[in-house]
């Protein structure tokens, strides 16, 4: 699933607050209705009241799903091929019309049976000290981390104490659905692997996450076919939000390429329909965090998008990743160097994603990193996307110990106490010093500095 970051296999928007004029549609009974119905985020002016986007879309022959005021963002449907066109190239964007190629993504993973205590195998605690940090403070419950992927199975063992139902829901259309049948896994193990890493239970078996005292909140982002588009990713922020958590963890980008443009129509919607809804979360006291990519390149000197076919320059980003407010991490394997997929260039900090040219010694487990999934099950994944949950586990403890501390303070502290980490030597793609750098960001998260310093 490239989406999520595992390796398996805008500004300048209009801003309208009227009812648009005659030209736009001569009257809502013109709409031509033989075509596709795909969904799509709509810009508006945040504040406007929710009937006159609603007004506007039937007008312009679609149906509104949600709509989020405080920051202006409407969720709408619409058969009419014409619709983005009726409202504006750079207020309206469908994620799913513009998905080039195959319609789903390949999964696999190492799937391995459950023992009594797996502890021996997690290479990837020791090197970040989550054990020392596990015999000092394991998170606080009042700590809540929204896992926005594909799901995860609450039925695991792992999670008898760790989820929180009241808190999770199911975003794939955009509008949360609180249900338990829209924010459980179906067709992906992705979430329930992440939020092992996070905080799976320390109870002598299986394995044990960074955090195991905090609580996991399953946020559905990830449909059946492996894509996260504009209208779930908002959802996912804004329920954050809503929520209060203390972070969240995206180990995915955005469909349905690797890059949005600011300058492109289209891609200048989806660019800030998202982006609005990271800044209103941070706003609200959120920390997001997300992995880099595994695309192998600069994500801060972007020249080509890897997955769809479009003019890129600085003025793309990857989302959400690439965002200003956003944690970005890229991924090491067992010996402590960048992984060969991981992404660079915009990068806060770094943590263990694995490398399957980096082979820890026998016993030690495998070279991705050993998780859970689904059914009661354990097994191995490497990718930004497990790297992203060590960070995520470390700010939970940072939550913990720091209970008044902002997501720009939180950010802080999770920089400041890295351990640094020096470019290897002739690498010209690595630039800066150790502690600052294009590869490594900060440094090496560091799981036992966050409940002792």
């Amino acid at each position: 699933m490239r989406r999520l970051l595992t390796l398996l296999t805008a500004a300048g928007a209009a801003l309208v607050g009227l009812a648009p004029v005659a030209s736009a549609a001569p009257d809502q009974y013109s709409c031509d209705t033989t075509g596709t119905s795909y969904t799509y985020v709509v810009l508006y002016a945040p504040g406007l009241p929710r009937f006159v986007a609603d007004t506007e879309l039937k007008f312009d022959c679609g149906s509104l799903v949600e709509y989020y005021p405080e920051i202006g963002v409407a969720v709408a449907t619409s058969a009419a091929p014409d619709f983005a066109d009726r409202l504006g190239p750079n207020r309206a964007y469908s994620g799913r019309k513009d998905v080039p190629g195959a319609t789903s993504r390949s999964r696999s993973q190492e799937s391995v049976a459950p023992a009594d205590d797996r502890g021996a195998e997690q290479w990837d605690m020791d090197l970040i000290k989550a054990k020392q940090a596990n015999k000092v403070n394991e998170g606080s419950h009042r700590v809540v981390v929204g896992v926005l992927d594909s799901g995860v199975d609450a039925t695991h063992p792992e999670f008898a104490k760790a989820m929180d139902p009241a808190d999770s829901a199911g975003c794939l259309t955009g509008k949360a659905d609180p249900s338990a049948d829209a924010w459980k896994p179906t067709t992906s193990p992705h979430g329930t692997h992440v939020a092992g890493t996070i905080a799976a239970a320390d109870d002598g078996s299986g394995i044990t996450g960074i955090a195991p005292n905090v609580r996991l909140a399953a946020v559905k982002v990830v449909s059946d076919d492996g894509f996260i588009f504009p209208e779930a990713a908002v959802c996912g922020f804004m329920w954050a939000a809503k929520h209060h958590f203390a972070v969240t963890n995206s180990s995915y980008f955005v469909d349905p390429g690797f890059y949005f443009c600011r300058n492109q129509p289209g891609d200048s919607a989806a660019y800030e329909a998202v982006r609005r809804a990271v800044a209103y979360s941070t706003g609200r006291g959120v920390l997001n965090v997300a992995a880099a990519g595994n695309e192998a390149m600069d994500i801060a000197n972007p020249t080509k998008d890897t997955v769809r076919t479009h003019p890129v320059d600085r003025n793309c980003a990857t989302l959400p990743a690439g965002l200003p407010d956003v944690v970005s991490v890229s991924a090491v394997g067992y010996a402590g160097t960048k992984s060969s997929y991981s992404d660079w260039g915009k990068v806060d900090v770094t943590a263990p994603g694995g490398d399957r040219a980096q082979i820890p010694p026998a016993g030690s487990g495998p070279a991705c990193p050993l998780s859970t999934l689904p059914a009661g099950g354990y097994g191995s994944m490497c990718g930004t996307s497990m790297a992203t949950p060590h960070v995520v586990g470390v700010v939970a403890l940072l939550a913990s110990t720091h209970p008044w501390a902002s997501p720009a303070q939180l950010r802080g502290l999770l920089r400041s106490e890295a351990t640094p980490i020096a470019c290897p030597a002739a690498t010209p793609t690595c630039t800066g010093l150790a502690g600052d750098n294009s590869y490594y960001g900060h440094g090496l998260v560091n799981a036992l500095a966050a409940v002792t310093r």
